[in-house]
């Protein structure tokens, strides 16, 4: 597989994951702030760190998100669901130092 063809592979995939997550927000209403995050245009890894960041942002706004229940490795674990919305809120206070990491922050910002 030559370079160009990598580098179409990797766009597709990216492009996909980020439709999946934006469609699942969609059909829910509300994700957990990392699926924001990918649907957002992160991969998965920077959406778990600006999550986190996120997290600590709704507390000092105290947004709360919805409870759920959801499957990871195999089993099930508790998470908090946040609407567009709320994640708009707590993007506002969130300032990162990262040009990523920013322009992630913009696009949630914007999503409400």
């Amino acid at each position: 597989m030559n370079a160009s063809a990598r580098q179409a592979r990797r766009t597709i995939r990216n492009r996909t994951r980020s439709q999946r997550a934006a469609s699942r927000i969609a059909r829910r209403g509300n994700g957990s702030l990392t699926t924001h995050c990918i649907a957002a245009g992160l991969a998965p890894k920077e959406a778990r760190t600006v999550a986190s960041s996120l997290r600590k942002a709704a507390v000092k706004l105290d947004i709360h998100g919805t409870a759920a229940r959801t499957h990871a490795a195999g089993r099930m674990r508790d998470c908090l669901r946040y609407t567009a919305t709320e994640v708009a809120r707590a993007a506002v206070v969130y300032r990162p130092r990262k040009a990523a990491y920013k322009d992630a922050a913009a696009r949630l910002a914007l999503a409400a």
